[in-house]
C-alpha cells in the first residue's frame, strides 16, 4: 500500500522518517525492496544508533540517508540519549566510507545543551577531516515540546552563527531548518558562489543545475543526487 500511495501521487522516492526506521528493520526492508522493484528510491532519516552486525543489512536497502549528529559531546549523548557518541560516529563513517548511500547530517541545536561554539567548530572540523567538505550539514532549530518545554527555542542568530562556523571550517553545503530563514535552505556553487537551488520550505524556486548536476554558470560538479 505504501508503494501504491507513492505511485498515485507520482513520487519517485520514499523516506522512512519520524519513527526511527532502525527499530523496524524488517518492515523497512520489505517496503524498500518493493520500492526498488518499482524503480523508486528509499531514504532513511535516522539517529544512526545500530549494532555493527545489523548496520550492513540496514543501509543496503537505501539510496540516501540523513543521520542525526545530535551533538559533538559524549556528555550530551550520555545524559540525554543514554548512549555513547562514538557509536553514532562509527555509523556515519561506515555509511560514508563503505557504502554508496548518499549521506547528509542534521544537528538540532538546543539552547544550553549543545550550542557551545567551540564544540560546533570541533564537530564541523571532524566532518571535514573524516567525511569531506561536500557532506551537507543541516542546522535545525529546536522548539520547546514534551519533556523540554522549559528550554527556549533556538534563535535564528544562533543558527546563523553555526552556519558561519561551518563555512569558516570549509564546509560547502550548509543549511538552516525548522525556522523561517530567507536563503537558509539555498544551495550555492562552491566554485563561483552563484545561487543554484532556491528553496522556500518544501517548495523549489530557482534551479540552475544541468541534468547531470553541474553548475549552469561555471560547470562545477555539485555534490548530490539529481
Amino acid at each position: 500500500r505504501v508503494i501504491e500511495m507513492a505511485q498515485e501521487k507520482g513520487l519517485s522516492q520514499i523516506a522512512f522518517t519520524y519513527n526511527e526506521p532502525i527499530i523496524s528493520l524488517e518492515y523497512v526492508r520489505d517496503v524498500a525492496l518493493l520500492a526498488k522493484a518499482e524503480g523508486m528510491q528509499s531514504v532513511a532519516v535516522t539517529a544512526g544508533y545500530i549494532n555493527a552486525g545489523a548496520r550492513e543489512e540496514f543501509f543496503s536497502f537505501f539510496d540516501a540517508a540523513n543521520i542525526d549528529l545530535k551533538a559533538f559531546s559524549n556528555k550530551f549523548y550520555s545524559k540525554l540519549c543514554g548512549i555513547e557518541l562514538e557509536a553514532i560516529l562509527d555509523t556515519i563513517q561506515y555509511v560514508k566510507q563503505e557504502t554508496n548511500v548518499w549521506l547528509e547530517l542534521t544537528n538540532l541545536i538546543i539552547p544550553g545543551f549543545n550550542d557551545d561554539e567551540q564544540k560546533i567548530r570541533h564537530m564541523c572540523e571532524w566532518i571535514v577531516e573524516n567525511l569531506g567538505e561536500d557532506v551537507p550539514l543541516h542546522f535545525s532549530g529546536f522548539h520547546p515540546a514534551y519533556q523540554m518545554k522549559n528550554v527556549p527555542a533556538t534563535s535564528l542568530e544562533m543558527l546563523k552563527m553555526a552556519k558561519k562556523i561551518a563555512r569558516e571550517v570549509g564546509m560547502n553545503y550548509i543549511y538552516l531548518g525548522n525556522v523561517s530563514s530567507k536563503h537558509g535552505g539555498d544551495t550555492y556553487c562552491p566554485s563561483c558562489g552563484k545561487l543554484l537551488i532556491e528553496r522556500d520550505w518544501y517548495r523549489l524556486e530557482a534551479y540552475y543545475l544541468d541534468k547531470d548536476g553541474h553548475c549552469s554558470f561555471c560547470n562545477h560538479k555539485i555534490a548530490g543526487r539529481f
